[in-house]
Order: C-alpha cells, then sequence, then structure tokens
C-alpha cells in the first residue's frame, strides 16, 4: 500500500492531532486539507495495520476512521483501539461508504458519517471531535429505581469529571433528556412506571437533545429475542451478578472516553480482571463453513479453548441443513471457495431467508482482494477476513460481531 506525505515528521506545535485511516487518495486529501483548514496536524494511514500502529505510536487525539479498508475491515480497528487502555479514550468518527453505523456506535465510535459526504457534513465531524476533547465534564444519567442499588453505582462511577444525575422513574428521565445532554445513560428494566424497553422506544421516537449511548444494567435474564431488540437502542446489557459491576465500570469508562491510565489503582485493577475472561466467547454457537479439513480443525480447536461451541458444514447445502437443525446459531463463518455450492451462493441463499437476515456472517476469501471483499459484501456478508488465517484478527472480527452479553 502507498504512503501518504502528511504532518508525521512535524512537531505538533500546540496543534491537536488527527488520525486519518483512508484508503482512497482522494478523499484522504480531502480531509488532509481540512484537517489543516481546522488547525490539526494531520497524519494519514492507508491500511488498518498503520493506522493502529500510528495510534499507538503518535497517540492522536482524535480519529476518522474509514470501514472498508484493504488489509482488514476498520471495525477490527476500532475495536483494537477501543480495547487498548491507552488508546481506548480517543475519539474516534467513522466516515464510510458502508451501512455499519450501528456496529460503530456499539463499539464506542462517537459518530458515523456516510460517503459521499458534503463540506459541510465532513466541518461537522471536525467540530464534533473538537467538542468531545475539550470537554472537561461528563455526564451520566442513572435511571434505577432501588435506591441502595442507585447508590452503589453511583460510587463505582463517581469521579472529579463525571456528573451523575440519578432518577427513579423513567418519567424523570424522558425529562431530563427533552432539555439536557448526556454522555452516557444506564437504565434498570424494572422501572415503577414504565418497563426500561419501552423508556427506549419512547426515546427512539421524541424530539429528545439527544440518544446518549445505553448500558442496560438488569437483574432480569432475558431471552435471545428480549437481548436483540433491546440492542437495537442500547450499547451493551450487563446482567446484575457478582462480577458485574466491574463490567459496568469498563462500559461506562469507554462511552465516556476516560484515560484508564488517570484512573485510581482500584479502578485499574477492577478493569484488568474484566478483560482477562473473554466474555465474548462463552456459550456462544458459531457454524464453521469450510471443506479444508486442516482449517476446520485448526478453527475448531481455536474457537473451542475460547470457550465457543462449533458447529460444521463442508458445503453451502451444508451450511443451510445446519441452519435449520441447530437452533441459536450466533455467527457464521464461510468459506468462499467450495465445491457444491460456494459461499456467496450460501450467502445468498441464507439471507433470503427472514430467520437470518439480522446473522452475522464473515466470509473467508482466499486472498485480501478488493474486488473479492466487494463480492462478499454484495452477496450479504458483513465482513471478511483473508486466508492465511490471523487468529488474533479473527477474534477481533468475532468481538465486533458478536457483543458481549454477560451471563453469571
Amino acid at each position: 500500500v502507498e504512503s501518504f506525505p502528511d504532518d508525521r515528521d512535524e512537531q505538533a506545535g500546540g496543534r491537536r492531532t488527527v488520525l486519518v485511516v483512508e484508503d482512497e487518495p482522494q478523499f484522504a486529501r480531502i480531509l488532509y486539507d481540512l484537517a489543516h483548514e481546522m488547525e490539526y496536524r494531520c497524519l494519514v494511514a492507508m491500511s488498518a495495520d498503520e493506522g493502529l500502529a500510528l495510534a499507538a505510536s503518535q497517540k492522536p487525539d482524535a480519529v476518522l476512521l474509514d470501514i472498508r479498508l484493504p488489509d482488514r475491515s476498520g471495525l477490527t480497528v476500532l475495536q483494537q483501539l477501543k480495547d487498548n487502555p491507552s488508546t481506548r479514550h480517543i475519539p474516534v468518527h467513522v466516515v464510510s461508504s458502508m451501512e455499519n453505523g450501528g456496529e460503530a456506535l456499539h463499539l464506542g465510535a462517537i459518530g458515523y458519517a456516510l460517503k459521499p459526504t458534503s463540506r459541510e457534513q465532513l466541518e461537522e465531524v471536525f467540530r464534533k471531535l473538537q467538542e468531545k476533547s475539550n470537554q472537561k465534564i461528563k455526564r451520566v444519567l442513572l435511571v434505577e429505581d432501588d435506591e441502595r442499588q442507585r447508590d452503589s453505582v453511583v460510587r463505582l462511577i463517581a469521579d472529579d469529571d463525571v456528573e451523575i444525575a440519578p432518577v427513579g422513574t423513567a418519567g424523570e428521565a424522558l425529562e431530563l433528556l427533552r432539555k439536557e445532554i448526556f454522555d452516557c445513560m444506564i437504565i434498570d428494566l424494572k422501572l415503577p412506571d414504565m418497563q426500561g424497553r419501552e423508556l427506549l422506544e419512547r426515546m427512539s421516537g421524541e424530539e429528545l437533545c439527544s440518544f446518549p449511548p445505553v448500558i442496560v444494567y438488569t437483574g432480569r435474564n432475558l431471552t435471545r429475542d428480549e437481548e436483540a431488540e433491546l440492542l437495537r437502542y442500547s450499547r451493551s446489557i450487563i446482567i446484575k451478578g457478582a462480577r458485574s459491576p466491574e463490567r459496568l465500570l469498563d462500559e461506562v469508562t469507554l462511552f465516556l472516553h476516560k484515560v484508564e491510565s488517570e484512573l485510581s489503582s482500584e479502578r485499574q485493577t477492577m478493569l484488568k480482571a474484566v478483560r482477562g475472561r473473554d466474555r465474548v466467547f462463552e456459550g456462544r454457537t458459531i457454524l464453521l463453513v469450510d471443506d479444508d479439513v486442516r482449517n476446520v480443525f485448526a478453527l475448531t480447536s481455536a474457537l473451542e479453548q475460547r470457550g465457543a461451541r462449533v458447529e460444521v458444514g463442508r458445503n453451502g447445502f451444508e451450511a443451510i441443513a445446519k441452519l435449520d437443525e441447530v437452533p441459536g446459531i450466533d455467527l457464521v463463518l464461510m468459506d468462499v471457495m467450495m465445491p457444491g455450492m460456494d459461499g456467496l451462493e450460501a450467502t445468498r441463499r441464507i439471507r433470503a431467508d427472514a430467520r437470518f437476515e439480522r446473522l452475522p456472517i464473515i466470509a473467508i476469501t482466499a486472498k485480501a482482494m478488493k474486488d473479492d471483499q466487494e463480492q462478499c459484501l454484495a452477496a450479504g456478508a458483513n465482513d471478511y477476513l483473508a486466508k492465511p488465517i490471523d487468529l488474533t484478527r479473527l477474534y477481533s472480527l468475532l468481538r465486533v460481531w458478536m457483543p458481549a452479553l454477560e451471563r453469571i
């Protein structure tokens, strides 16, 4: 991948630094020129790997990220930035031609603009990034009717730069949301005046000041359908239990863009504990569709070690049959080159079945070619991964497409 002449050899000299991760040189140039007009020092990465390396070495103040990158999906870049304690507080705004706004916001992006974008939209993106970096006080709306629970959550997340508005009813929450902006909202599902889900539906239908990232924090075990419904509005669901305070702290620090190294040592220890476990894979069922026995063996053992259950299909026909036989498949890893029915045709047929329109499908291509990726996405795959499969990249993609649901 070619390199783009940017400002990496210049000192910041009091300016903020923005990192642009974008593989189209013309669009990168537009963002680079606009960044200069807005008085930013600008770094440009033309691939996912270069973007991650620059973010780690240069610690920019903000990141503008494309989703379609030549070496891997931009969503995995976002996921890795947010997984790394030293870069997770950096605000990331996505600018892409792909309709993955929901996933990007779930992973902690502050906004999403669809290409083609006008100059006004891009100026708005820069303004949003500037506001985020200038913001001194982060505001949290806590909706919980149990006073003891409310006090314990306040103690868990309170900080010098965090202002918490605790309320006990959905009605009070709506009142505040109509006139104030919050950076994050934590809600219990069981409220005295309406169910939490109804509150989220009301919020999506009303003129609010803003719809903040929502963390559902509940004592109820949910059905699959309830989870799917809630994930339309909320960024994460945490079931209250022994390890749930750590998970809540982890999510709140992500959406408040808090610098982890500035947290108290006690909180840093809590966050390390929660990340030690790979919640994403526990109890999940993954359908692996591949006719190469060696691939099947290597991937099955790698995923099972992480706590996932793996079902195997050797071609498209078997993949479709497995989806009918095995209930609750969470994700499909689909090899593209297979005899009988290839992965593209199988993906099209799966997508044509209304039951599976939201099932995450990751295509595995023989090489990282742009047209291969285009074909996979056109057939209905959510994302792609090139062979030989790098396990770190695979895990990262699975985290993107299977939001962690805490089951304790």
